[in-house]
């Protein structure tokens, strides 16, 4: 496949209800990937801020439940953090995103998201209850 690159970018706003939230937004990055016209690319999609990640898996409560369990327990809710002595309350926060990934690149074939089966994006929010955005590039031809 030949053509011209064309680049999309556009940005999705969150203000989570609760401090730390999981939120879909595969319906989201498909409809951006539709309006960027490309065909045969890449899909860029990262949170503008430390105290987020996005991540892909499964759209199931359960394992979202899980995974908030499982990042508490490596990185507690808590004072203990050299982060606070900054006069921050979010440290951690920012090892919650560490353990999760920051960004992902996903494929974009033939005009849509090139997702397997069960593959869902999220964007997980660690330190919410304020206006925040997230990044999409889509690149491609």
């Amino acid at each position: 496949m030949t053509g011209n690159m064309k680049a999309h970018t556009e940005y999705l706003w969150f203000n989570t209800a609760r401090k730390r939230e999981m939120v879909h937004i595969t319906p989201q990055i498909e409809a951006i990937v539709l309006a960027s016209g490309v065909e045969d690319g890449l899909c860029f999609v990262s949170p503008m801020h430390i105290t987020a990640a996005i991540y892909v898996n499964d759209h199931e409560s359960g394992l979202i439940e899980d995974i908030d369990e499982w990042l508490e327990k490596l990185a507690p809710t808590g004072p203990d953090y050299r982060h606070h002595q900054t006069g921050e309350d979010n440290g951690d926060a920012h090892l919650k995103s560490l353990l999760l990934h920051h960004e992902t690149t996903l494929p974009v074939t033939n005009g849509r998201l090139d997702l397997g089966p069960w593959q869902r994006i999220f964007y997980a929010e660690f330190d919410g209850l304020r206006r925040k955005r997230v990044i999409v590039k889509i690149l491609g031809i």
